[in-house]
């Protein structure tokens, strides 16, 4: 497999903690491992001083960007070189920096490929849909983003699914998604942006987004096995990162996917995924199921998600770092927890800088 690397490199980071700490030279600190957990939002089309000053101190580990954010393509690169520059300054990890470029109305860079919906993707061949998404990584990587929050893996399998009506879905086939989904993340791989598989453990029941409302699906663990049949195949193809859904399944767990160690297992353990996984928005998360954000973001790390994505306010973003911060001082999330994930982010920023 032509990802497996990322596997090795894994291990290495895994290695290389344990040796630093056997002999004594410097290790991160607390405040270090909980801050590479964190992909957190901005205001405007350049970093405030706040968020410059957070980015050194090592409290954020990657930024999220959103057509709020963008102006032009040389703005584009003028703001995540602020932000790199700010990492480096502090003698920080290379930055996450993350968009949603999924194609069609669901992009951010209208500049960039695709610009065909995914829908629209899915009446071609894989290879025509590798091709777009290693033009959709160039794009990308010439504005010094890193990481696509994309491809949606979900398969529609209801009457007036969310993902389908917005054109998100490349077919209505766990097969045809399989290929054409494992065909874009291997485009972006190729030109150097780690792909994200969406949302697991499947959102194609749904028939209200889970950002605006609290989703509960109950199909049962045979059909969500059919779900799960894109993913098995983007995993096997090493896909670096996994998105959690914020929608809850009855048949694998009572809570949502993001913060279940029941969906954890399912995808660490039974379809053997060794990457990063990154949660949904927890500010829909949250709210939708009666938490805060900083609630929300504390059952995730616990539960074994990476990385976790703060899109409100720089305030709310602060907070959830503090709380999390206090977790782990008082216990409730092992040192253990945050070096696991510490070594998959590593693993995955070597794989990208």
């Amino acid at each position: 497999m032509r990802w497996a690397l990322l596997v090795l490199v894994v291990a290495g980071v895994c290695a290389s903690a344990h040796a630093a700490a056997t002999r004594g030279s410097k290790a991160p600190t607390l405040g270090e491992l909980v801050g590479q957990r964190l992909v957190v939002a901005m205001r405007g089309q350049m970093p405030s001083v706040s968020l410059l000053a957070r980015i050194r101190a090592g409290e954020v580990g990657g930024v999220v960007l959103f057509r709020r954010n963008v102006r032009d393509r040389s703005q584009v690169r003028t703001l995540t070189a602020a932000l790199q520059a700010a990492a480096r300054t502090g003698g920080r990890p290379t930055l996450l920096i993350a968009v949603d470029q999924e194609g069609g109305a669901t992009r951010r860079f209208s500049w960039a490929a695709p610009s065909l919906s995914a829908a629209q993707l899915g009446r071609l061949t894989p290879s025509a849909v590798e091709s777009q998404g290693t033009a959709a990584a160039e794009a990308l990587v010439d504005v010094g983003v890193n990481v696509d929050l994309a491809p949606v893996a979900d398969v529609p399998s209801v009457p007036g699914a969310f993902i389908a009506a917005q054109e998100r879905a490349f077919s209505a086939s766990p097969t045809r998604v399989a290929m054409l989904a494992t065909a874009f993340a291997q485009g972006l791989h190729d030109g150097g942006v780690a792909a994200t598989a969406k949302h697991f453990p499947g959102l194609g029941r749904a028939r209200v987004s889970t950002d605006v409302a609290a989703v509960t699906l109950t199909a049962t663990r045979d059909a969500l096995d059919s779900d799960l049949l894109p993913y098995g195949r983007l995993i096997a193809s090493a896909v670096p990162l996994v998105m959690l859904s914020n929608a809850t399944y009855p048949a694998l767990d009572a809570k949502p996917a993001a913060w279940s160690p029941a969906v954890e297992s399912l995808l660490r353990r039974t379809l053997g995924f060794t990457g990063v996984t990154v949660t949904d928005a927890l500010d829909a998360a949250g709210p939708t199921h009666g938490r805060s954000v900083a609630s929300a973001a504390v059952l995730s790390a616990q539960a074994g998600a990476d990385l976790l994505l703060v899109t409100g306010s720089e305030a709310a973003s602060g907070d959830v770092y503090d709380r999390l911060l206090a977790a782990a001082e008082a216990g409730r999330i092992s040192r253990r927890n945050f070096e696991r994930s510490y070594a998959r982010i590593s693993a995955l920023k070597q794989s990208v800088a």
